[in-house]
């Protein structure tokens, strides 16, 4: 009975054993393909950060039938909604940490407020993004670094919370009383000086 049993658990063990030497070297293969292929990428490619005072995402497409041309506009495309993301984020963290120092709002309505404006900025904020660099790498997939002005993103924030206070006269009321335009830049500044996500 042992016999039986142990010509099966010896099988098992060198095919385990076979599987995992022929794994290691599919990782080993993978990573130095993967570092061909990032080998000389220029540091955006990998980070998504840029070194200006901008926020920045990377987006990127294989260069397929479509050509060059059709990849680009479908990279740009991918880095601009990173971008959306970015300042959704952003903006929905500084509009709810915002609402809730000021006191001005209800929690029920805060959610829906901070979603406004982060569209309401990303809508009008995006038109001014722009392309900053392009990389191609050595498989044909076109990466591209778009940028937009974090100054701009700030300024439209602060004008479309501005607005929306301003259509409740309730709420424009209680947020000049507690001195919101003070407290708003204040935390803006805060927003805006921290790292991105």
């Amino acid at each position: 009975m042992k016999k039986s049993i142990v010509l099966p658990l010896a099988l098992l063990l060198l095919a385990t054993a076979l599987g995992a030497c022929s794994h290691g070297v599919k990782d080993k293969m993978d990573n130095e393909a993967l570092e061909k292929e990032f080998d000389n990428a220029p540091a955006w490619v990998l980070t998504g950060k840029s070194k200006d005072d901008l926020f920045a995402a990377v987006g990127s497409a294989v260069i397929g039938k479509g050509g060059k041309q059709f990849a680009h506009t479908e990279a740009m495309a991918n880095g601009r909604s990173e971008l959306a993301r970015q300042i959704s984020v952003k903006v929905q963290g500084l509009v709810n940490n915002f609402t809730q120092q000021t006191g001005v709002g209800t929690d029920q309505t805060l959610d829906a407020f901070a979603r406004q404006v982060s569209k309401q900025v990303s809508d009008e904020t995006l038109s001014g993004s722009m392309q900053k660099d392009i990389w191609i790498s050595p498989s044909k997939e076109l990466y591209v670094l778009m940028v937009l002005d974090k100054n701009a993103v700030e300024s439209s924030v602060r004008r479309q919370v501005l607005n929306s206070y301003q259509q409740n006269s309730a709420k424009w009321q209680e947020f000049q009383a507690k001195n919101g335009n003070e407290a708003l830049d204040r935390e803006l500044k805060s927003a805006f000086d921290s790292p991105t996500p």
